[in-house]
């Protein structure tokens, strides 16, 4: 385990600048990788499954191409994690579900094939909560095994925070890009809705793909090169911007969003955000909280109750699927899983209907304060994760074992791209602050975090 203080992360772009002189490779890249899994995988617990020779083999094709001066793109070669949601050709899809067990299609996702596009090694199959859910896996947070590191993205998170791999892929429908990232210490993109084909994955309104990474230039090359090639879902006009990272974009003015999870954030962790504030008002930027405006104090207003909006969206979308699959696999879903089914099927049309008007009039409110500010800020999460020992026999279930994903709701209802960057730890752990700008703003968004980590010190507090 390496404490957070001490944490530098594992980069990619950096590296492949040596490929073409011969200092470094594709191959030695990947064995550090296969390195760092053998010794941190047997704690962390982030990899449902790898797929050394096939890795192997991509990476020696990528060693060829670089030595060739052809390389596919910026990311050919680098080590990437597949959230067990997503279909591979080569490695199950199980979806950290008893009742996906031995799934195998055989195919890649939209995203995934955009990746080997692009020359990309696709190393492993990270953990996902129970198909997406609440239900933790076996994971563990890299920087204390007795946390969790967030879901349902928890395996992507946490191998990138091992340093196992310079980037996973992770997707979000209320907070599971956003969360885990911000638990254990990435920078991650949650696009705007619809910015990369999910392919196969459309069955929720809200969902969405997005990287984590360990630096800024490895997650936007990692999104760019996949929309490049798979473009965004049906419809959308999917993620755009620059071949490569934004340029860095001092923000004139910010809005500062406290939703309803403010009251439950832990006095360590406001002094940390509030540290950030007074550097950002010192360099000149202007802090607009909800009492200057009436347009954010409406916008706060319509995201007040984004937790069971977005809960009360996915699961009415959600349910006849996970039905069908109940009924084939009594034994196949968790309780956790089953409660969550439950409650969907006492739903009716009407409050799935009653949870698109309120989500889209949240929408409008937030396009209204679209002048006022060049994006909003906020924390990624409450505070450190929490620890995890799991459930207790003849005890109620937890709630949230995986965190609350109450600062990342707003963002999932109104389909706003978000970067999170690891600017804060409480008590040791990392604690992520988020950027949310209007929908299809992704390079903007992209752009402010990179003046965030250029320009702010990182803040650290006692817990």
């Amino acid at each position: 385990m390496t404490a957070y203080a001490d944490y530098t992360p594992l980069t990619f772009h950096d590296a492949a600048r040596r490929f073409t002189d011969g200092n470094d490779s594709p191959r030695a890249y990947l064995e550090r990788c296969l390195e760092t899994i053998a010794q941190r995988e047997p704690v962390v617990k982030a990899l449902v499954t790898t797929n050394e020779t096939g890795a192997r083999a991509a990476a020696d094709a990528s060693a060829a191409r670089w030595k060739a001066g052809r390389p596919l793109s910026p990311i050919d070669g680098m080590p990437v994690g597949i959230k067990d949601l997503l279909e591979t050709k080569d490695m199950p899809t199980e979806m950290g579900c008893a009742a996906m067990k031995g799934n195998f299609p055989k195919r890649d996702n939209a995203g995934v094939w955009a990746l080997r596009q692009a020359g990309a090694v696709i190393l492993a199959k990270t953990v996902t909560a129970e198909l997406g859910g609440a239900q933790p896996g076996p994971t563990t947070n890299p920087f204390d095994p007795a946390r969790t590191p967030g879901g349902s993205s928890s395996g992507s998170a946490a191998a990138v925070g091992a340093n196992m791999m310079p980037a996973a892929i992770g997707t979000q429908v209320g907070g599971s890009i956003i969360r885990p990232a911000a638990y254990c210490g990435n920078f991650a993109l949650k696009p705007t809705q619809g910015g990369i084909n999910r392919g196969e994955r459309l069955a929720t309104s809200q969902s969405t793909h997005g990287p984590h990474a360990g630096c800024l230039e490895d997650m936007w090359q990692t999104a760019t090169e996949m929309a490049k090639r798979c473009g965004g879902d049906r419809g959308s006009l999917g993620l755009m911007g620059p071949d490569r990272l934004p340029a860095a974009i001092k923000p004139d003015q910010l809005i500062v969003l406290e939703t309803e999870g403010w009251a439950e954030v832990d006095p360590a962790t406001k002094a940390g955000f509030a540290k950030v504030l007074g550097q950002l008002e010192a360099a000149g930027v202007v802090v607009i909280h909800r009492a200057d405006h009436p347009f954010v104090e409406a916008l706060e207003k319509a995201i007040a109750n984004g937790r069971a909006i977005c809960n009360g969206v996915t699961s009415w979308e959600n349910r006849w699927y996970q039905r069908g699959m109940l009924d084939a696999a009594p034994d196949g879903i968790s309780a956790r899983g089953q409660a969550t089914l439950t409650r969907a099927e006492a739903m009716t049309p009407d409050d799935y209907r009653s949870n698109l008007l309120a989500r889209q009039q949240a929408q409008l409110a937030h396009m209204a304060v679209a002048s006022l500010a060049d994006a909003a800020i906020t924390l990624a999460c409450p505070g450190p994760a929490p620890i995890w020992s799991g459930d207790v026999a003849g005890q109620p279930l937890a709630p949230r074992p995986t965190g609350d994903f109450v600062f990342n709701a707003p963002s999932s209802m109104l389909f706003a791209p978000v970067v999170t960057v690891p600017l804060m730890s409480v008590g040791g752990m990392p604690v992520g602050v988020q950027l949310m700008g209007q929908q299809h703003e992704d390079a903007r968004v992209t752009g402010l975090a990179r003046w965030f980590w250029e320009n702010l010190r990182r803040v650290a507090t006692p817990a």
